[in-house]
């Protein structure tokens, strides 16, 4: 209970403490300002890449996520639900009783003051993603710790790439289709090349590969186009609902390369592609199958044209059936929100390129020096 007046400590600890503790209080207010200049700081703050990298994305980070995400592997439901009935309603009632009050009053300070929180619980949300996983957008790029044998490829290479992509889908085909893997973040041979593809590409520790969870988030998923993301307040992975079999393998290894830390759309598209391919034939299967799709929605209707015609059937019934699946379930304005919301994330995350750097893993596969088994050489190597 504060003292009459309100301009100090409460009395007990006034009592115990002395009168320094009247020199040591902080009010809230003091709180508040000072949570949303530290959220203000470090949004602008010019971090160094390699200070990131060093001190944090291969340090501290691993360590978090060695802890959350074990936990949240153990529920079955995504802890992001849980966030958000918590979260959405509160703000709703909040806003609501505010603005109940400025009514009656005939004043606007309660709408005010409650907006301000909602500011500060705001910011404080904000620090603790960038401390949680965000930092790891402004660690060092895959391009500068990569050896890069080439300039910028051209088409007639991204259309080669995408005729190596057909050739190992119809050659993987039968061997994928006969033999369903189990679940991805159990799924040994997975794993086991996720962390091969982890230690070639930092000196960090292994991080846990996390379980594709469903999420009352499923119903946005489909009508945006959507097939993964982690939650970066749990790191925990959720998924389509509608994933066909043979997508699965490259949408965990893709959301596992968040949880890694890879946090740039690209880099993570690499390390999944990466881990697939290093993998058992339904997994690698998987990974070329996101390459061609990938590549194909980058040529010209002619090129495109020219990798179909080297489709054998199999590869080609699965292609319609990502098609029917997409098209099942999308609403086009929806999806044009969504990924222009994406786009601007990306970029106030430092992402230049926004939505189109998830284009970039086919210049970065054609550009990085590979050892034997497609594992990626470092600099200084």
């Amino acid at each position: 209970m504060l003292p009459r007046g309100g301009n100090g400590p409460p009395a007990t600890i006034a009592r115990v403490l002395g009168r320094g503790a009247q020199r040591i209080w902080i009010r809230p207010i003091t709180v508040e300002l000072l949570t949303v200049s530290a959220a203000l700081a470090l949004a602008v703050a010019p971090i160094p890449a390699s200070w990131v990298e060093f001190q944090y994305s291969t340090t501290v980070y691993p360590r978090i996520q060695r802890t959350l995400t074990p936990l949240s592997n153990l529920v079955p439901f995504a802890i992001l639900d849980v966030l958000l009935l918590i979260v959405v309603p509160t703000v709703v009632l909040r806003l609501v009783a505010a603005g109940r009050r400025s009514w009656r009053a005939r004043a606007v300070r309660p709408v005010g003051q409650t907006l301000f929180r909602l500011l500060v619980a705001t910011a404080a949300l904000y620090v603790a993603f960038l401390a949680l996983w965000g930092l790891n957008y402004r660690r060092v790029h895959m391009t500068d710790r990569l050896v890069l044998d080439r300039a910028a490829p051209t088409s007639q290479q991204v259309v080669e790439l995408g005729l190596n992509a057909v050739s190992e889908m119809n050659r993987l085909y039968t061997a994928a289709h006969d033999h369903l893997p189990d679940a991805e973040w159990r799924d040994a041979p997975l794993r086991d090349a996720f962390a091969e593809v982890q230690h070639a590409l930092a000196p960090a520790p292994l991080v846990e590969p996390g379980r594709l969870k469903r999420s009352l988030l499923g119903p946005y998923f489909r009508w945006a186009g959507v097939d993964g993301m982690i939650n970066p307040f749990g790191l925990e992975v959720i998924a389509n609902p509608d994933l066909l079999a043979f997508e699965r393998p490259f949408v965990a290894a893709h959301e596992w390369a968040h949880l890694a830390g890879y946090a740039d759309e690209a880099e993570a598209n690499f390390v999944g592609w990466l881990t697939c391919v290093r993998a058992s034939p339904s997994h690698q299967y998987s990974g070329w199958f996101y390459l061609y799709w990938q590549i194909a929605g980058e040529v010209n209707p002619q090129e495109r044209g020219r990798l179909n015609m080297a489709l054998a059937d199999g590869p080609r019934r699965d292609i319609n059936a990502v098609i029917a699946r997409l098209r099942r379930g999308q609403i086009p304005a929806l999806q044009r929100a969504s990924w222009q919301v994406y786009d601007k994330y990306l970029k106030a995350n430092r992402v230049e390129a926004g939505v189109r750097s998830y284009n970039e893993v086919v210049t970065l596969v054609l550009r990085a020096r590979f050892a034997p088994e497609w594992v990626p050489v470092r600099r200084g190597e």
